[in-house]
Order: structure tokens, then sequence, then C-alpha cells
């Protein structure tokens, strides 16, 4: 190696220095967005970054939240929402309440260099019903730090913030077993 050639180390800090973050958004009809996600999550802590994720809308302890509390140190989830189904044309304040306290721990985890990725889950049904502005999300996008790889889930993603987007996946549903009676269960819905 000549001396004008920069160490494995050197050239390791160079490009995470000039790393460029994505922003993906996974919306969509069908069942497995917030599955996606969590499989990115899963993908990225594996390569030793460290991952949060924030529920919006959810307050049950689903599987996932269980397995990376339990196995996954690299993972945070949090959750921001009741466990219970919010009235999209009348939510209970609490339900606004607890969508802006996620969006303010949003920010916190994308500003603190904590991360290397932020997952908002369901944050595009939180827009959709008016729980939080898109305004307040789109500046989040457009004020993150520059490495930060950015994920929002859930159906309904608005215009704004899909032209925004590096990625987007849209799940649509062909068929679904809910349509023949078979109720949701430990291991697939939760």
């Amino acid at each position: 190696m000549s001396e004008l050639e920069p160490t494995a180390d050197a050239r390791e800090t160079l490009l995470e220095k000039y790393r460029r973050g994505l922003v993906q958004v996974y919306t969509g009809n069908g069942k497995g967005k917030t599955t996606a996600a969590f499989g990115q999550a899963l993908r990225a802590v594996g390569q030793g970054f460290r991952v949060c994720i924030i529920q919006f809308m959810k307050g049950r302890k689903y599987g996932e939240f269980l397995a990376a509390e339990r196995c996954l140190p690299n993972l945070t989830v949090r959750l921001s929402g009741l466990d219970s189904f919010v009235m999209r044309d009348n939510p209970a304040p609490l339900d606004i309440e607890l969508a802006k306290q996620g969006l303010a721990l949003a920010r916190e985890a994308v500003a603190s260099g904590d991360y290397e990725m932020v997952i908002l889950d369901e944050i595009n049904v939180a827009v959709d019903f008016k729980l939080i502005p898109v305004a307040e999300v789109i500046d989040l996008i457009q004020t993150r730090p520059p490495a930060v790889d950015l994920i929002l889930t859930g159906r309904y993603a608005p215009p704004e913030i899909i032209a925004l987007a590096d990625t987007v996946s849209e799940i649509h549903e062909i068929k679904h077993h809910y349509n023949a009676g078979i109720k949701d269960r430990a291991g697939i819905e939760y």
C-alpha cells in the first residue's frame, strides 16, 4: 500500500461520512407492509446497524416487538397508540396526542445519531386519519441527517411523501384469508 492510499479504516470512515440514506415507502391495501419493514430492519441489524421503529396507532406488543425485545438489542421498537381501532372521521383526542408523541419520538430518533435506520410504521395511516399533519412528516424527511435511512409504512401514502421517496412499493391485496372467515391469529397478524 502506498503512503497516499487510505487505510481500510479510513476508507470505511469516508464511506460512512458520504453514505446517502434512502427514503422508502411501503403502501397499498395488501397485507405485509409492516412485515416488509421489519424484514428490512432485520437485514440492517444483521449488518450491524442500529434501528428504531416507531409504531403509530398500535398499542399491542405484536410478535415482532416481542422478538426485538428478547433477541435483538440493536432493534428498538416504540409503541405510539392504543390497542384499539381509531375512528377515521372522529379520532379520540388521546389518539391524536399519541400520534403527536410518536412524531416527537421519530424526530428525536432521527436526529439523535443513535440509529442508522428509522422506521415509521403506519405513519401514512396516521396522516390520512389527520392525527398528524403531512407537512410535519415532510419536514422530518427533508431535515433528517443525510445518512439516515427512513422507512414509512401504511395504506394511503400521501402523494407528497411518495414524491420525496427513493423507493415506493405498493402492496395489493389479491386474496385475504379474512374473506374466507378465517380470524386473525398469533404469528400471522400479531
